[in-house]
């Protein structure tokens, strides 16, 4: 990596990677869910996931850049401790209260990452990428606060 343009492509890469692995996980955890407000909240981040996924697709052929190739160790292990929690959990309501906290370090993950790809974009006069990357970056702020809403409304006190 010699400069701002290699590396905000491989964050462009890293994020692709990101959305790409929680569409294969995200349909893990709303079957794991038992809290239909969870379910719901995680049928419907999976779709603008699939959406964030297309979006950094069409980003990064507009940069004649690949996508693929890169593989996000970061989030491969965030998803790997989530479903080991999930196998450990003693009961339901735990397990709920543990996959939100599972999700919230996905979403504090993909904020940052996020975050991040903005300023490059601007720094590199991508303007227009980084407003669209913003939109993106208010939906994930979004998804983390309506799972701090979930915890804090009724399954973190059904886990006590």
């Amino acid at each position: 990596m010699k400069n701002l343009k290699d590396l905000f492509e491989t964050q462009l890469k890293d994020l692709y990677s990101v959305e790409s692995q929680l569409v294969e996980a995200l349909p893990k955890m709303v079957k794991k869910s038992h809290h239909p407000g969870l379910q719901k909240a995680f049928e419907e981040h999976l779709q603008e996931t699939q959406k964030h996924k297309e979006k950094l697709e069409k980003i990064c052929s507009e940069l004649g850049i690949k996508p693929e190739g890169k593989e996000s160790l970061a989030m491969k292990a965030m998803i790997a401790e989530a479903e080991q929690f999930v196998e450990k959990a003693a009961n339901d309501n735990v397990r709920d209260a543990g996959i939100i906290a599972h999700a919230q370090h996905v979403e504090h993950y993909e904020i940052s990452g996020y975050g991040a790809l903005i300023e490059y974009a601007k720094d590199l006069g991508h303007d227009a990428i980084a407003d669209r990357l913003l939109r993106t970056l208010d939906q994930e702020r979004s998804a983390d606060d309506e799972l701090k809403q979930l915890a804090k409304s009724r399954i973190n006190q059904e886990a006590q």
